[in-house]
């Protein structure tokens, strides 16, 4: 279990905002901070989409159920993290002492059974408060299978969901980041650019190709001459992760609690790093600008240039109907963290107008986003229970709520337009290609007819036409 001087120096991120105005630094965690998803299942969320790696959750199996596959990430590739493992610990375990000899046990299972490229182990709780040694097993076992068995400690009372993302960053960093030399750049990748161009090496932190969005931005990088050594953690795989300190370039996507990653990146290894979003075209064309910027390649910079133009002019005439039917649509978004803005920033470039954005789970730098793109009097929105949703969409006159799964059934209920923006989504919304999609959904979703069949009155409630009563 993690001792309180660890947890502090993890609160204490310099490269968080919040440090400039804060003493103590991130705030800490309060009783009910973990509602809503506490540090294990954060560092699920952060590690999970890596797919060539076996997940064991070290506790009890409802830590398993209840934070299996509750992510819409998508792989090119090895399936294996959709598997749910887990040691199983009953309440016998937790009283013999079992917990370590079972965890033993499921690594060796995990092995043997699918071959998997390593093992990432997951504290919990209950094995956290009896003191499993669990990062001591995971190293001999290391020795004992020539596997690499990865300790996450991340039990869920640390923290919050950012706090467990943080954690995992830590622990990739302290076990997988600089354990491997990346692969040299093939002949055959290398002739399908013109000779003497300069090829660079890039990571993705924060990145989670959310129902395959990320699919949407990739070949640009292609063609760029930009190779991904290292995606922490959108169809991730692990030799690639081991290889994130060689990149020239780190861009950190909407992910302010994997920030600890990408400032060791720049400390230990000189890799510098900036923070974008691949949602809207104004801000995927800047984050690619910031690739070229940030790497100080001057012939980069032009093809960069001429890549946008191309690329923002195939979207924008492919957007053109669909900003003609969303001009002047309100909406109310609900979301927190970098989504607050960023997708702000996307709707304003379909003519949609924002009338409020969620800030529950934005930093000060986030919510200063929200002023600049909406302005100084930009509302914003901390209370997320249906009530207070309910009234804001009605009160501010918005014609769709764009949020999170959790509040689908509260939407459908009340008969209002929704679309979900978050992790369970179906739907990829990053990049050119992205944005075009989610201006049909948002079209689709709107103009459904189904809004106004379901708020007319039943049929059973029509009075009767008069003089159709019983003669006396």
């Amino acid at each position: 279990m993690k001792a309180a001087a660890e947890i502090a120096a993890l609160l204490n991120e310099p490269a968080c905002a919040h440090n400039a105005k804060e003493k103590s630094g991130c705030a800490r965690p309060k009783p009910g901070a973990t509602a809503g998803g506490c540090a294990f299942d954060g560092a699920q969320i952060a590690l999970l989409p890596i797919a060539d790696v076996a997940h064991i959750v070290h506790g009890p199996i409802a830590c398993a159920g209840n934070s299996w596959d509750n992510r819409g990430t998508r792989s090119s590739g090895p399936t294996l993290y959709k598997v749910g493992m887990t040691t199983d610990l009953s309440e016998t375990d937790v009283i013999m002492g079992r917990g370590e000899k079972r965890l033993l046990l499921a690594v060796k299972q995990a092995i043997d059974t699918y071959q998997p490229a390593a093992v990432f182990v997951y504290a919990t709780c209950v094995t956290a408060l009896i003191g499993d040694d669990f990062e001591a097993l995971c190293k001999a076992a290391t020795v004992q299978f020539g596997v690499p068995v990865i300790p996450v400690d991340a039990a869920g009372f640390y923290g919050t969901k950012n706090m467990g993302n943080r954690l995992a960053g830590e622990a990739m960093f302290k076990y997988v980041i600089g354990t491997r030399e990346p692969d040299p750049v093939s002949a055959a990748v290398r002739a399908q650019f013109p000779s003497g161009m300069r090829l660079h090496d890039v990571n993705l932190v924060g990145e989670y190709n959310i129902a395959g969005e990320f699919w949407n931005v990739a070949p640009l990088f292609d063609q760029l001459g930009l190779r991904i050594i290292g995606s922490l953690s959108g169809d991730g795989r692990f030799r690639e992760l081991q290889t994130m300190h060689r990149a020239a370039a780190t861009m950190v996507v909407c992910s302010k609690a994997l920030l600890n990653v990408a400032r060791k990146l720049e400390t230990n290894f000189g890799v510098p790093w900036f923070e974008g979003s691949f949602y809207g075209v104004a801000d995927t064309s800047q984050a690619l600008r910031d690739f070229a910027r940030v790497l100080d390649d001057a012939n980069l910079a032009a093809r960069t240039e001429a890549l946008i133009a191309g690329e923002e002019a195939k979207a924008n005439a492919a957007l053109e109907p669909w900003r003609t039917r969303l001009k002047g649509k309100r909406v109310l978004l609900y979301t927190g963290g970098v989504k607050s803005w960023s997708i702000v920033s996307a709707l304003q470039d379909l003519g949609m107008t924002v009338v409020a954005t969620g800030t529950k789970k934005s930093t000060e730098e986030d919510k200063a986003r929200i002023r600049e793109i909406m302005g100084p009097e930009a509302n914003m929105i901390d209370d997320g229970s249906p009530q207070a949703l309910l009234g804001a969409y009605r009160d501010l006159n918005a014609d769709i709520l764009i949020a999170g799964g959790r509040n689908l059934y509260m939407a459908l209920k009340s008969r209002i337009p929704f679309l979900d923006i978050n992790q369970e989504r179906e739907f990829g919304y990053a990049g050119y290609g992205g944005m075009v999609e989610l201006a049909k959904q948002l079209a689709l979703t709107i103009e459904s007819p189904v809004w106004a069949a379901v708020k007319k009155p039943v049929p059973w409630a029509t009075p009767k036409p008069a003089g159709l009563g019983l003669a006396g």
